[in-house]
Formats: C-alpha cells, structure tokens, sequence
C-alpha cells in the first residue's frame, strides 16, 4: 500500500490541489493527514472540506496544534501573534467543520506505522521535534517501526539502531529511500502549505508499506496566487502581509 503523507497544510487551497494531484499521479491508495489543516492561509472552509472528503474515502486524519486551537479553551496555547488569524478563521469555518477539527485523534495507527502531528512521546503539548535527541525520545516512546510527524515546517528522517543509536538523513527530493529492517524510523515529510527552508514549493512524502520505501517530494505551484489571496482574505493587514510573504520567500 502507498500513503501519501500530507501535513501542514495551512488552509492553503492552491499548494494543497497541486500537491494533490502529484499525489494521484504517483498512484498512491491512501493519504495521511498529519494536522494543522487550518490558519495562516486564505481558504480554511475549503481545505477542512477537501480533508472531510478525503477521510470520508479511507483517509487517515489527525489532530494539528492549530486545529486544537480553534476553542476558547485551547487558543491560549498558541502564542499571542498567531491569534488575529486564528479568530478570522474561527469565522471562516462551519459548525461541522469545527466540530470535525476538534475530535480528531492526537495519534493514529496503520500496521507497523504510527501518526502524530507534533511527537508521539507526549502529543497533547504539541513539543517540537528539532533534532535526534527529540526525534529519539518519540521513537522510544513507541513499538512501532515508523512514526511520522509533521509540526516543524521542513522535511528530515530520523533512525534508531537496535543499540540505540540515533543518525539523521536530509532527505533528496525525489529519491527513493528504502527503510532498513534493522532500525526505527520518524519521518518528517514538512509543510504543504507553508515550507519554511528558503523554498516555496510545498512539501510531501509518499510510502510503500510492502517495499518500506520513503520518497520526499517538492511541488512548485501558485505561490504567488495563494499569497494574493492571504492578502485580499480580510485577515489584519500587518498579519495577512506577513503570511504572504512567507509564502512567497518559503520562510
């Protein structure tokens, strides 16, 4: 079976149809949704729908930091500058897409494979997984031989031998990497819909679960077009400026 591993995506309708459409062409069976659908870009309503759908379908979907964040009882658990878009999003979406939003899982499993947003160590408090030593501890919170999170923006892959020892890939779009047997792996497939490593074009991965092998993939798209959307969403206009030249930079 070969998943696609989306994440991030970031209310980001343009990056989120390309990347969808690499995706069919890679003659995947199923995706992976790995949080954060929501803020930051211009068309929340439309990338919670297309994610409904996808589940409706057979998709494997969990909750993001940003999704979590959208009640009174969780916005505070974002930092202060992300809650002018967050409020404008809050607006933008249904009560059956929040209500969606909210009751994802933290994590989810699929055979021999783990899901998680942020860590799968401790899920619920959203800590970032920024190197080997973070990366490790989620590996030995788990059985499983591969986890997969999202969270930091950028791709990376992780392994953990038998005896413990950690090492890092940077992983080379497009290249096939078959997983070995003898380790453990935490795969980070970075943002769809809003890298932040100086390249605009979004990110995902796919993965074979027969062969065990992990490819990265770029996807240029309208870049330009989402973040004139950012800016005429009617978000704040000190936000919305911010956020599209994000887009625009890839950082």
């Amino acid at each position: 079976m070969k998943l696609a591993l989306l994440s991030d995506l970031h209310a980001n309708r343009q990056a989120t149809e390309a990347v969808w459409a690499h995706a069919q062409a890679q003659e995947i069976d199923r995706a992976v949704l790995l949080g954060d659908y929501v803020d930051y870009g211009a068309d929340p309503s439309w990338v919670v729908a297309f994610c409904m759908d996808l589940v409706r379908q057979g998709a494997v979907a969990v909750r993001g930091n940003h999704d979590d964040a959208l009640t009174p009882e969780t916005t505070s658990k974002l930092a202060e500058h992300v809650l002018p878009t967050l409020q404008w999003t809050q607006g933008q979406l249904s009560d059956e897409q929040r209500a969606w939003l909210r009751n994802l899982p933290l994590t989810a499993e699929l055979d021999d494979c783990l899901f998680a947003h942020a860590n799968v160590h401790d899920p619920a408090h959203w800590e970032y997984l920024y190197g080997r030593m973070e990366a490790s501890r989620s590996l030995f919170a788990s059985h499983h031989r591969y986890v997969f999170c999202g969270h930091v923006h950028e791709s990376c892959l992780y392994h953990l031998s038998s005896t413990g020892k950690s090492g890092q890939f940077t992983p080379v779009e497009g290249t096939p990497m078959p997983l070995s047997p003898a380790r453990r792996w935490l795969a980070i497939p970075g943002s769809l819909g809003q890298p932040r490593d100086g390249n605009p074009a979004a990110c995902y991965a796919t993965f074979d679960t027969d062969k065990a092998i992990l490819t990265y993939f770029r996807v240029p798209y309208d870049h330009e077009m989402a973040a004139h959307a950012v800016l005429a969403s009617g978000m704040p206009p000190a936000v919305s400026q911010a956020l599209a030249e994000r887009l625009i930079n890839g950082r």
